[in-house]
């Protein structure tokens, strides 16, 4: 009879071998099964050459250094330089109107803003400023009073008080009172309160007008802050101020201590000679020949 049993497998003969596994010590190596760890290769579609803005910013600034200031010429060379782009690239832009600011390049700061601000792009009121102090810098007053028109109408109720700042001062400059009381009379109907700078311009002209009695009020109604905020070390810090009137007053302090110190030197001075003049010639040993035969 046939019987289908399986027979056992002696495991005497083959010993059994015990599998470790060990960790990877380099984990950007993959190991293979037959040869070992291998590399791993960059991709070939990424590239570790990398342009920053700051870079390209420069480009950008030697690109319209050497251009004349035809608008055409400009804007195409503009056109070229972000032809190749992706997206607007704001940031580079950005940083190129920084330079050109400390260059004080203000035409071209005009022209790049404003060719910007034709791409609908950068419209905020960090561009809008830019543009203004360019106008104002480079003599174009009318077109800075046009945009400073056309934006206190759109934002009468939200326009930051550094551009009543600015138009203030470009008044004060040019010795244009009376739209400097214009600008200064807006800003206290909206209930925007004006810094140290605004009042102090308009302290002077009220001083050059012989306007005393408002320079008074002025004063009243906006007296300087004794106090200001500093950030050290990223902390806010509050620090006391120190005008020109308090430093002129510890100046005169020192005058005043110093003059009478002075007059006390005389005193003592005059009280010497006179005692001198008083003594006999036995007590005059210690002076001078010359006092003696005087």
């Amino acid at each position: 009879m046939l019987s289908l049993r399986h027979s056992v497998a002696t495991i005497s003969s083959i010993g059994l071998q015990s599998v470790e596994f060990r960790k990877n010590r380099y984990p950007c190596l993959v190991e293979c099964a037959a040869k070992g760890p291998r590399p791993r290769y960059p991709r070939v579609w990424k590239t570790k050459k990398k342009i920053g803005t700051i870079s390209k910013s420069i480009k950008l600034v030697e690109c319209i250094k050497g251009l004349s200031n035809v608008k055409e010429e400009v804007y195409g060379a503009l056109d070229s330089f972000i032809a190749w782009e992706l997206e607007f690239p704001l940031i580079t832009v950005k940083k190129a109107l920084k330079s050109l600011e400390n260059e004080k390049e203000w035409k071209r700061i005009i022209q790049v803003t404003k060719w910007m601000l034709s791409k609908g792009q950068g419209r905020t009121m960090g561009s809008y400023y830019t543009l203004l102090n360019a106008l104002a810098e480079d003599g174009r007053l009318e077109e800075a009073e046009e945009l400073w028109q056309t934006l206190f109408t759109r934002n009468i109720e939200s326009m930051p008080r550094m551009f009543f700042e600015k138009m203030v001062s470009i008044y004060y400059h040019r010795e244009m009172h009376e739209k400097m009381f214009e600008i200064f009379a807006d800003m206290e109907e909206l209930g925007i309160r004006p810094s140290v700078a605004i009042v102090t311009m308009v302290g002077d002209v009220f001083k050059k007008l012989d306007m005393l009695d408002k320079y008074e009020k002025l004063n009243r109604k906006y007296p300087p802050p004794k106090w200001e905020y500093q950030y050290i070390k990223g902390k806010r810090v509050k620090i006391r101020i120190k005008y020109a009137d308090d430093q002129t007053e510890s100046n005169r302090e020192v005058n005043r201590s110093a003059i009478e110190a002075g007059s006390d030197a005389v005193e003592l001075h005059d009280n010497a000679e006179v005692s001198g003049d008083n003594c006999d010639d036995e007590t005059n040993l210690y002076l001078p020949q010359t006092t003696l035969e005087d």
